[in-house]
Order: C-alpha cells, then sequence, then structure tokens
C-alpha cells in the first residue's frame, strides 16, 4: 500500500469519526450545534459517510484510485469551503442555492470562519496530497 493509499485510509476513519462524533452529546451545545458551529443534518452525516467509504475503496482498490479521490474530494470540499467562508453559504449542502449570499450581519466572520475551517483544511490538504504530493513521493509499489 503507497503512502496516498495510506492517507486515503486515514481520510475515510477521520469521515468515520466526524460522523460519529456528532452523536456524542459532550460535543454539541444546548442547541445541537456540533462544538457549537455546526447544525449536523442526516444529509451531512450521509455525505461525511460517503466520503469516508469513497476514500477507503479508492484505497484498497489502486494508487491511481486514491490519487483520483484526493483530487476530486479535495477541490469539491475546498470549493464549498472558500464559497462558504465568501458567501456564508456552502454548495455541498446546497445552501447556496437555498439561502444565496449572506450577510456579515447574519453570520459574523468569526463564526464564518470556523465553521468553514475544517472544509478548507481538509480540502486543503487534500488537494496537496493529489496534485503535488502524489508527483513527488515515488512509492516503489505504486501500480497502476
Amino acid at each position: 500500500m503507497t503512502l496516498i493509499q495510506k492517507l486515503a485510509v486515514a481520510y475515510a476513519f477521520l469521515f468515520f469519526g466526524v460522523v460519529a462524533i456528532g452523536y456524542i452529546p459532550a460535543f454539541n451545545d444546548a442547541n445541537g450545534n456540533l462544538f457549537g458551529l455546526f447544525s449536523l443534518q442526516w444529509y451531512d452525516d450521509l455525505l461525511h459517510a460517503f466520503s469516508g467509504v469513497w476514500a477507503l475503496a479508492a484505497a484498497f482498490i489502486s494508487h491511481r484510485l486514491a490519487v483520483f479521490y484526493f483530487k476530486l474530494f479535495g477541490s469539491i470540499y475546498l470549493f464549498d469551503g472558500v464559497l462558504g467562508l465568501i458567501t456564508g453559504s456552502g454548495c455541498l449542502d446546497a445552501g447556496i442555492f437555498i439561502n444565496g449570499f449572506r450577510s456579515l450581519n447574519d453570520i459574523e466572520f468569526p463564526a464564518r470562519f470556523f465553521a468553514n475551517l475544517p472544509h478548507i483544511v481538509i480540502g486543503g490538504f487534500a488537494v496537496y496530497v493529489g496534485f503535488w504530493l502524489s508527483k513527488r513521493v515515488h512509492d516503489h509499489f505504486a501500480t497502476a
């Protein structure tokens, strides 16, 4: 298993953990928001679980598919995080289509920043892995 495939397995466990942590009362505030920032619904859990299953499948199928996962997944998640930071609405939950652009009076910048930081970091690192690290890491066992 190559480094990129191992990172895909790590992403799978990360996303399975995100789904699980949403059901631990200690991490939810009185309004049910995770860490007081995120209102996660069943479709968010489904999206996170799908992201984990996709990462795990890609990791065990091939190095090339793991690289593809990081390129496509990372681009989508990074875009969602940046869009959410700028507009206050993301695209993965269809918020940009439902709520449109939200003013800073609606969602202040610090809350907007921390609410989108996970997608920016997770997506940004995935983009780095898919587009740059995968070209610089030469794994002897990498196969097409």
